[in-house]
């Protein structure tokens, strides 16, 4: 898969923008970032799509921005010119597609039916847009039809919103979705750029799901750990659970036999997606120790510490 479509897989969400007033584009852009979404599609329904894509590009390096709605090549051009990373189409026209492979520059063409599907895979390409997804019935659709194409990939954009998102991006297909829930028109013409960042934080949020799932308890030995844990479980009424190397009191205390990882334990952060997560929590400067790292059989991360402690805890990531 390319480089550029891999990270928006890694963002997760990519924010479907229709802007009037490129001057409104950087601190936009700004308000997506400090949000938790590095990453845009800047719809070609405006006459100020091409300069807000230029502003971003210039003002914001570190920020995905591609652009939207491209029905020809002469928008591509421009697109491109502006410094467009990425080009997003709501339907499928070859002559399009095939001007962006021929110009290496990723392509996502709105795909509906298989014959389209098929045809974008004749041109090379492994993700495709599902537009208007839920109008034209969701996730559903994309299961029944994904079928058959073990290698594709979906960015389904329309009707996407905090209520379906998080099913969307659970299945395996969805390589990322498209929504406009936290850049509305409204938000964007009145420079509410704070209340864009709070709905952009929100969405990020739903998408991690992080949670406390456990807190670790280190111990001298194993005499010591049966003992906290066991004052653990009466004190809370709950189940112990023996391990190899520690004892759980219920879901949330892990007591270690030994002194484990941190100088005062360890906390466990739940989350939806770890791979997304580490991303997430890499772009705050945040290292993770490889070593510890566990994946799936399908090569994706479960589990991993993170290299530093904090407040004298070791905090590892792991799939709910």
């Amino acid at each position: 898969m390319n480089d550029v479509l891999k990270r928006l897989g890694e963002i997760g969400i990519v924010p479907v923008i229709k802007i009037e007033d490129a001057d409104k584009a950087v601190p936009l852009a700004e308000a997506l970032m400090r949000g938790g979404l590095p990453a845009a599609e800047v719809t070609f329904r405006t006459a100020a799509a091409a300069d807000a894509i230029k502003n971003i590009a210039d003002a914001c390096p570190d920020m995905l921005v591609g652009a939207g709605t491209i029905l020809t090549t002469e928008q591509v051009d421009r697109a491109i010119e502006a410094g467009a990373k990425f080009i997003v189409s709501p339907g499928f026209n070859p002559k399009v597609v095939k001007y962006c492979v021929e110009k290496g520059v990723p392509v996502c063409p709105g795909c509906t039916t298989c014959g389209e599907m098929e045809q974008a895979m004749e041109l090379g390409l492994d993700v495709v847009k599902f537009f208007p997804a839920e109008a034209i019935g969701g996730l559903n659709v994309i299961k029944s039809v994904s079928g058959p194409y073990p290698k594709l990939k979906f960015m389904p954009t329309g009707g996407i919103n905090e209520e379906n998102i998080l099913s969307y991006l659970k299945n395996p297909k969805i390589l990322a979705c498209g929504g406009s829930f936290m850049v509305k028109d409204a938000l964007i013409k009145e420079g509410k750029f704070d209340e864009i960042e709070k709905l952009t934080r929100s969405a990020v949020a739903l998408m991690h799901g992080f949670e406390i799932v456990h807190i670790g308890i280190n111990s001298d030995n194993e005499e010591e750990a049966k003992k906290t844990a066991d004052l653990l479980c009466k004190l809370f009424m709950l189940t112990p659970d023996v391990r190899s190397k520690s004892i759980f009191a219920g879901t949330e205390f892990e007591v270690m036999n030994c002194q484990f990882r941190g100088t005062k334990g360890h906390i466990a952060i739940g989350c939806n997606f770890p791979d997304r997560a580490r991303i997430y929590f890499e772009n705050l400067g945040i290292e993770f120790d490889e070593s510890t790292a566990t994946y799936d059989d399908k090569g994706n991360l479960k589990f991993a510490y993170m290299k530093d402690e904090i407040a004298g805890f070791a905090f590892h990531i792991v799939k709910k």
